[in-house]
């Protein structure tokens, strides 16, 4: 096995138990939404040929959403930067803010919608903002 980035053995075990989806907030984002309702698709590829997933997807209407947690994407507000191995942990966060840059510019791209929330974001306020981008890519799909 190869050498770990992890501290310690207890540090490891807790980085591997966080999940990649069905987190709090994005639960709580989801009832919100499903409360005004809103139907979707769960932890799906927006672009089938990108190896990367949003937490909903609205297919018709072309609109990706993301709840991004503060440590793992940079948040300004609440990012904490850990005393232990720091210099992987600031590379990694960088790495993870580049690569939703990008997905975000190539599903602009691709005419997606990219809608990004932070973990301590409202959920009802969130669900408001996406309810309003679906509606608006609805009415232009009609027209």
């Amino acid at each position: 096995m190869s050498e770990s980035w992890a501290t310690s053995p207890g540090t490891r075990k807790s980085m591997q138990a966080n999940r990649s989806r069905d987190t709090k907030p994005e639960v709580a984002l989801r009832r919100a939404a499903h409360a005004l309702g809103l139907r979707y698709r769960v932890c799906a590829r927006p672009l089938p040929d990108l190896r990367r997933t949003a937490d909903m997807v609205f297919p018709s209407e072309k609109v990706a959403v993301f709840v991004d947690g503060c440590f793992w994407h940079g948040c300004p507000e609440h990012r904490t930067v850990p005393a232990a191995n720091s210099s992987y942990w600031a590379n990694k966060v960088q790495r993870n803010m580049a690569r939703d840059a990008e997905t975000d510019r190539l599903l602009r791209e691709a005419g997606w919608v990219p809608v990004r929330f932070w973990e301590h974001d409202d959920p009802v306020h969130a669900a408001a903002e996406v309810a309003a981008a679906v509606r608006a890519r609805r009415s232009i799909n009609r027209s």
